[in-house]
């Protein structure tokens, strides 16, 4: 993945989430990931650049928003995990220890889950975003057990910073069917 930032921005409305890819996609050189609606009637634009580009997409996107702003984030820097966890194309190792962080809302999830692999040795599995979920999110990690526990904790940190933490747990030796959830 080229993109060195990513943004997103997360809205209580669909027809203001169309406007929004739209402004974001318009005000700067940016990749669209993902633009759908999710759980709950929300909808969330998730774009990948430069970091300025990033920044001016966001900013044009807050700005066309028209008052149906959720949430929204830049991340520079953005762990390679995310972006491999967003596509669930990450098998989990069985045996290792595993981790779920929970948030009430996409971005602030995203944000956890790449405090999460910056933190400690792990990797994310997968990000599940707020389809099926009631508008929730969650992320899985795999790795040993003091790993999983210090990105769990930075996860839990930065979500909890938003106000947005529903649950985190860390399982150091869950039965081998539960990994089949994971993916």
């Amino acid at each position: 993945m080229s993109e060195k930032a990513i943004g997103l921005i997360e809205l209580s409305s669909i027809a203001a989430g169309f406007q929004t890819a739209d402004a974001m996609l318009k005000a700067a050189r940016v990749r669209l990931l993902l633009s759908r609606s999710i759980c709950s009637g929300k909808y969330m634009v998730l774009v990948g650049g430069e970091v300025g580009a990033v920044q001016s997409a966001v900013e044009a996107g807050e700005a066309s928003a028209d008052g149906c702003l959720v949430d929204r984030f830049i991340i520079p820097g953005v762990h390679e995990d995310v972006f491999a966890a967003l596509g669930r194309s990450t098998i989990p190792t069985i045996g290792e220890s595993l981790g779920i962080l929970e948030a009430f809302s996409v971005a602030s999830l995203i944000e956890g889950a790449d405090a999460a692999a910056k933190a400690a040795r792990v990797t994310l599995v997968e990000i599940r975003l707020a389809m099926a979920l009631g508008g929730k999110a969650f992320v899985t990690m795999t790795g040993d057990v003091a790993s999983v526990q210090a990105a769990v904790e930075a996860g839990k940190a930065r979500i909890g910073e938003a106000g947005m933490l529903v649950n985190a747990v860390v399982i150091p030796r869950p039965h081998e069917d539960v990994y089949r959830e994971t993916v």
